[in-house]
């Protein structure tokens, strides 16, 4: 059974791991559009990353965890499963359908606020996008609680098909098309090319829904308010644990612009903000590996069993996030051309970003012992720490060493919540981490990382040969330490055949 559920996660893993790794990839092609098309003095990237910082906060604060509640009462209800999932999808919709509601009540105050004077239909119509977006995360948390990691995968590849289909119209074609034939283009503006941004988003994010109905159909609707109470006790540490996880990745992006105001904040921001993206694929191997992973954690329980395959796993996933680490920085000089070369001046931060995700990784897989006994406060209450020191970094830093102070203030942040986490953890609920090969690979992927800076030839040819070098290095260590694994996995393949 145990080797059956560990097969079950590692297919749902390659499933939902190519709907996030090969769906950001595909997502990447508009950093490119962006900024080649955007230019860095301009400041209009540096909306466009404020906007989506904003939205994903308020994404989190909308749906208040109710992913993961869903996913604690579904197993702990298993025969009110349907009842659990309905009440969960219309307190969402509630409180989604009242924030947009307030937002278009007080738009004026609200964008004057933000800095969106001049512009609060940016604000309107991203508060419509992350309100859809709230009430799919409960319809998408049903598809991986039913095992249709297909449906899931498919239908999150067709958003980012139909956003990269969308924005390559409004960027490459709709300006031709305003010289060729005006008289139908007449509703195109080239100057608002950031609002546009926005509005095809709605347009995806609200076509998707339309692949719900089948499972909405299906659905008997209703709210059992007692099951409700129960929920909510459960689930507002979690908002409140959310709310601080978020901010510690977007609130350097939030706070930048009230920091260093004007158009002067808003360059260096964009700046940070495409530079960053580099730096994401961390962020695709962690949701890739958070869709399977909670679903595989809930349903073992708290047994010595699932607590020992907690510690394996989260060996690997460590080994795994700094093979990507290494692999990032020794191409660097290759995926840099994601971004225009005005944004170039910002490639110092790709390393700070990519360590502060690998932490904030750590974290997410600590997590689940508060989780596991119903004290999800301690998330709250460690993540809330991490943010006071984010923030503090940033506000004490930003306005001497701009953008840099945000990446730093990124791993100042994950890294405390990090430790914290492990600590209280041990005492709580201990699990039996490998903590002497994680803090070897640690040692050895920077090293190698400190070999390539030091040693780096002038010129690119060499220094791809040297950092090719150094990541089969890491390569041959993880084989030679792991070689168990390895043989085992061989004779598995081999026998099939």
């Amino acid at each position: 059974m145990a080797q059956k559920t560990l097969k079950s996660l590692v297919s749902d893993t390659m499933i939902y791991g190519m709907s996030s790794i090969v769906g950001r990839f595909l997502n990447y092609l508009l950093v490119p559009l962006y900024t080649y098309k955007i230019a860095a003095e301009s400041g209009g990237y540096g909306i466009v990353t404020n906007v989506y910082s904003l939205t994903a906060l308020m994404l989190v604060i909308l749906t208040f965890g109710m992913e993961t509640t869903f996913f604690y009462f579904a197993n702990k209800y298993k025969e009110r499963s349907d009842t659990v999932f309905s009440t969960a999808l219309l307190a969402v919709f509630s409180v989604a359908a009242a924030f947009v509601l307030l937002l278009f009540c007080f738009i004026t105050p609200i964008s004057q606020w933000l800095g969106f004077a001049s512009h609060p239909e940016y604000l309107k119509v991203m508060g419509c996008v992350v309100a859809i977006d709230a009430f799919q995360a409960i319809l998408f948390a049903l598809l991986r609680a039913q095992g249709r990691a297909w449906k899931f995968a498919l239908l999150k590849l067709l958003f980012i098909v139909c956003n990269i289909g969308l924005n390559l119209f409004v960027f490459l074609l709709a300006p031709s098309l305003k010289v060729s034939h005006p008289s139908l283009m007449e509703w195109f503006n080239p100057v608002n090319e950031v609002g546009y941004i926005f509005v095809v988003n709605l347009i995806c994010t609200a076509g998707i829904t339309l692949f719900f109905i089948p499972e909405l159909r299906k659905l008997k609707f209703g709210m059992d308010v007692s099951l409700l109470k129960e929920m909510l006790r459960y689930t507002w540490p979690l908002l409140l644990f959310g709310i601080a996880g978020i901010l510690n990745q977007v609130a350097d992006k939030i706070c930048f612009r009230f920091i260093v105001p004007g158009l002067e904040g808003e360059i260096q921001l964009g700046i940070y903000g495409a530079c960053s993206k580099i730096a994401m694929i961390m962020a695709m191997i962690t949701q890739a590996f958070r869709y399977a992973y909670e679903p595989f954690v809930f349903g073992g329980g708290q047994g010595q069993k699932n607590k020992e395959s907690q510690a394996l796993v989260m060996k690997y996933f460590v080994m795994f996030a700094l093979l990507a680490f290494l692999a990032v920085m020794a191409y660097l000089d290759i995926f840099k051309y994601v971004i225009d070369a005005d944004y170039w001046e910002g490639l110092r931060v790709v390393p700070i970003v990519m360590l502060a995700e690998i932490f904030m990784s750590i974290y997410f897989n600590l997590s689940f012992w508060y989780k596991l006994i119903e004290q999800t406060w301690w998330g709250a209450i460690f993540s809330a720490i991490g943010c006071a020191v984010l923030l503090a970094v940033n506000f004490i830093f930003v306005p001497r060493y701009g953008y840099m102070a945000c990446a730093w203030g990124g791993v100042a942040g994950y890294g405390t919540c990090m430790v914290l986490s492990y600590l209280v953890g041990h005492k709580k609920s201990p699990v039996p981490y490998r903590l002497g090969p994680i803090a070897g690979y640690f040692v050895l992927a920077l090293g190698l990382y400190g070999v390539s800076v030091w040693l780096r030839p002038s010129q690119l040819g060499w220094e791809l040969v040297l950092n090719t070098g150094l990541l089969l290095v890491y390569v041959a260590v993880v084989f030679y330490n792991e070689r168990r694994l390895v043989r085992s996995v061989l004779e598995k393949i081999l026998r099939r055949k």
